[in-house]
C-alpha cells in the first residue's frame, strides 16, 4: 500500500511510519517539522521511505503528496489543550480548514482510505466518571483542541464521501510512551520524568480519570483500520484505548513512583 501521513516526523507518526515500512508498505510523510527532523533521520536510507517538507495548509502541496498514494493517515495539528489556547488561529487553520482541504483533495483524486486521527477529549467532561462512554455517547468539547476534531469529525461522518473514498475516525486515549519524538508534556511522560530527574512530583487534580495507551498500540490500532475491509472502516469511528487502562491522575502517579524507591510524592493535604 501507497500511505501518505501528515505530521509523520510527530509523536506518533515517527512510530508509525517505522511500523508501515516494516510491513513493506510504501511510505510518504508530510511534515512542516516544527519540532525538527530528528525522529525521521535514521528512514532516509529506506527505498520505500519519501519525506516532503511542506505546510499543510498549501494546497499545491497537498496535490503533490497525495498523487500516486492509495491511503492518507491525518495526523498532522496543533496537539493538545496548552497548544492550541496559545495559537488559537493557527490551531484553526491546521486543524479545521487544513484537515477539511485534505479531505476534499483526497476525494478529488480519488484516494481510498482516509484515516482521521482525533481524541477521547471530545467527550469532554462528564457528571459520573464511573460511567464507561462508547461511541455513541454525546459530545462535548470544552476546548478548541476538541471542537476543531469534533468538526471535522461531523463532516467525515455526516457527508457522502465522492470516489468511494472510505474515511474512517480513531478517537485515542491519552498517549504515553517512547518514541523518536519524544514528548514530555502526557501525563504519563512527564510523571515519570519528573519522578526521574527531580525526585518529587507534586500532582494536581489527583481524582481525575483519564484513559490511557502506548503509543505503539495506537500505531498498531492505525495500521489496524488500514487494513480492515472497508466496510468496517467507512464512516465508523473507533475508541482507541483498553477499559484496563483507566486510571486515576494520583493512582497513576503512584504506580509509576513505584519504580523509583527514593522519589516523593508530597501529601495532596499539605500542598
Amino acid at each position: 500500500m501507497k500511505i501518505l501521513v501528515t505530521g509523520g516526523a510527530g509523536y506518533i507518526g515517527s512510530v508509525l511510519t517505522r511500523l508501515l515500512l516494516a510491513r513493506g508498505n510504501e511510505v510518504r510523510v508530510l511534515d512542516s517539522l516544527i519540532y525538527g527532523g530528528h525522529a525521521l533521520l535514521g528512514l532516509f536510507p529506506e527505498d520505500h521511505f519519501t519525506f516532503i517538507k511542506g505546510d499543510i495548509r498549501d494546497a499545491t502541496v497537498l496535490r503533490k503528496v497525495l498523487s500516486g498514494t492509495n491511503a492518507v493517515v491525518h495526523l498532522a495539528a496543533i496537539v493538545g489543550d496548552p497548544a492550541c489556547a496559545r495559537r488559537q488561529t493557527l490551531a484553526r487553520e491546521v486543524n479545521l480548514e487544513a484537515s477539511l482541504q485534505l479531505l476534499r483533495l483526497s476525494q478529488e483524486l480519488g484516494i481510498q482510505r482516509f484515516i482521521f486521527a482525533s481524541t477521547c477529549s471530545n467527550y469532554g467532561r462528564t457528571a459520573d466518571p464511573l460511567v464507561y462512554l462508547t461511541e455513541d455517547s454525546d459530545l462535548r468539547p470544552v476546548s478548541l483542541y476538541a471542537e476543531t476534531k469534533v468538526a471535522v469529525e461531523r463532516i467525515l461522518l455526516n457527508e457522502e464521501p465522492a470516489n468511494g473514498l472510505a474515511t474512517c475516525v480513531l478517537r485515542f486515549a491519552t498517549v504515553f510512551g517512547l518514541s523518536p519524538r519524544m514528548r514530555f508534556d502526557l501525563t504519563v511522560n512527564q510523571f515519570t520524568m519528573e519522578l526521574l530527574t527531580h525526585g518529587k512530583l507534586v500532582v494536581f487534580g489527583e481524582q481525575f480519570w483519564r484513559p490511557y495507551i502506548h503509543v505503539r498500540d495506537v500505531a498498531e490500532a492505525i495500521c489496524l483500520a488500514l487494513n480492515a475491509p472497508v466496510e468496517k472502516t467507512r464512516k465508523r469511528v473507533y475508541n482507541v484505548g483498553d477499559s484496563s487502562q483507566n486510571y486515576q491522575k494520583g493512582k497513576l502517579a503512584e504506580l509509576i513512583r513505584a519504580n523509583f524507591p527514593a522519589a516523593r510524592i508530597p501529601d495532596y493535604q499539605n500542598r
